[in-house]
């Protein structure tokens, strides 16, 4: 499959069109110029990309939890509560396993058994099998902006009925829904079906209607450096760009240092943009959310709600836009509706108790410096790589292992690139691979590790990385050996 970086034709998306919404009957519901007008009745705070750009202005943090049930009216009972008891700023419906690998017939059944059963037997909310208007009863029983979030690779006729329906934000990207969740699924296929998603909202876009779009920002969660994600994250932006999208949301999962984390933050917002307008996109809206700790969290909820607030408290210093919320109940596993108001409730104390406060650490403009090195090289590798065109240059990138994702299932991610955690607990790279770093930067990496190496009186070793992976559910960040 030969893929580039150009906005498909009317053509082309139109003969696709056809045959994504015949894939299930629901996809004859979606009436594009219905759904224009629908969508338009969904304006001010109920609109996803007004509310960021309002909370942008104000470098002000709103809050979004993670949540779906199965059944639309315990769906809606749990978006209730999330806004009423959790304070939210933002509503999520978290899309079910069955629908993210387009297993809709399976799905049906898991609907079915949810309501005989009386409980959620699955995962999250169906949405292809429950159709546009079931849907829409979901966005008209509250005033938050509701936005979808999930993991497919191929989410065409999700992204479909998901408009059709009034979702005004979409989460995910050929590259974050590929490398972190897939194993043996083409690099040029979602990047394929992904611009149909991207053409889709740039449609939309034409139309009068700004939908939010926003790359998956932690991808494995496992001690991602900044400058994977950041790269991953810019080229998204300007693949989604390119097909029309003027609202983006890029992302960055919370590695717990908290200079690390602000400086991510604040350079991803600056390199999204620097890219964006040095390839010919001048007007797109680019906000930034955290994700709280992506890791292992400690079973005990009391140690979980600090770790919640180590999350909000990155989140409110760095002004990112908006912070995805864990729960208490991360460690057990799908929290229940009380608990995840909880965790929403302990952000916002957070995040509003450091509305006012920035930070000025002294060695944070080193650490973004850094990064803005780092990730200005993986990208300018991959646009070579690809001959000036992102998409083949992101293809060709994973390929070299010039954009290698730390612990990515994937076949075709290269996995030769290993981080660690430094003696301050920032996330460096313990092992190169190909990344396509100047010496300056390498050798930044390796002292780092000498520092660590030399405190823990230990070799700078694998078992460093494996150590720092089940750190924070024994309440360190650095993983240090037991003494003896």
């Amino acid at each position: 499959m030969e893929i580039k970086n150009k906005k498909l034709s009317d053509a082309t998306f139109e003969a696709l069109r056809k045959e994504v919404l015949a894939t299930w009957p629901t996809g004859q519901e979606v009436d594009l110029d219905e759904a224009f007008a629908y969508q338009k009745t969904i304006t001010g705070d109920r609109r996803f990309s007004d509310k960021l750009k309002k909370a942008q202005e104000e470098h002000r943090t709103l809050i979004q939890p993670r949540a779906g049930v199965p059944v639309v009216d315990e769906h809606i009972k749990l978006m209730q509560h999330l806004e009423k008891y959790g304070e939210v700023d933002l509503l999520p419906s978290t899309i079910d396993s069955y629908t993210r690998l387009n297993r809709y017939n399976e799905a049906e059944v898991g609907i079915a058994e949810s309501i005989k059963q009386g409980r959620a037997l699955m995962n999250g909310l169906p949405v292809v099998n429950h159709g546009v208007a079931k849907c829409r009863k979901i966005i008209e029983s509250v005033h938050t902006p509701v936005q979808v979030r999930h993991g497919t690779p191929d989410a065409r006729l999700l992204t479909e009925i998901s408009y059709a329906a009034g979702f005004t934000s979409y989460e995910g990207g050929g590259v974050s829904y590929n490398l972190p969740y897939c194993k043996n699924i083409p690099m040029e296929q979602t990047m394929w079906t992904w611009q149909y998603v991207d053409r889709l909202t740039g449609l939309y876009e034409e139309n009068g209607i700004t939908i939010n779009r926003e790359p998956y920002g932690p991808l494995t969660g496992t001690l991602v450096p900044p400058c994977i994600s950041h790269a991953a994250a810019v080229i998204e932006a300007i693949m989604a760009a390119e097909q029309g999208c003027k609202s983006i949301t890029v992302g960055y999962g919370q590695c717990g240092n908290i200079t690390q984390d602000v400086a991510a933050i604040q350079t991803l917002e600056e390199l999204t943009n620097e890219y964006l307008n040095k390839y010919g996109y001048h007007d797109v809206n680019v906000t930034t959310v955290l994700h709280e700790w992506m890791g292992g969290f400690p079973e005990d909820e009391a140690k979980a709600f600090g770790v919640i607030s180590l999350g909000a408290a990155a989140a409110a210093l760095s002004k990112a836009t908006k912070v995805i919320v864990k729960s208490p109940h991360e460690a057990v596993g799908i929290p229940t509706m009380e608990a995840n108001a909880q965790g929403c409730r302990c952000t916002k104390q957070v995040v509003n108790m450091l509305y006012e406060q920035y930070y000025t650490a002294e060695n944070l403009e080193e650490e973004k410096e850094m990064i803005r090195q780092e990730t200005r090289a993986i990208l300018d590798k991959c646009y070579e790589l690809g001959d000036e065109d992102w998409a083949v240059g992101c293809c060709r990138g994973v390929e070299a292992g010039v954009l290698d994702i730390p612990f990515a299932p994937c076949a075709v991610n290269a996995g030769l690139m290993l981080p660690a955690r430094d003696n301050d607990g920032a996330i460096r790279i313990l092992e190169m691979g190909n990344l396509p770093f100047s010496k300056e930067v390498k050798d930044f990496h390796r002292k780092k590790m000498e520092e660590r190496s030399k405190f823990e009186n230990r070799p700078i070793h694998f078992n460093m990385v494996v150590d720092d992976i089940y750190a924070i559910g024994k309440g360190r960040l650095v993983g240090r050996p037991e003494k003896k």
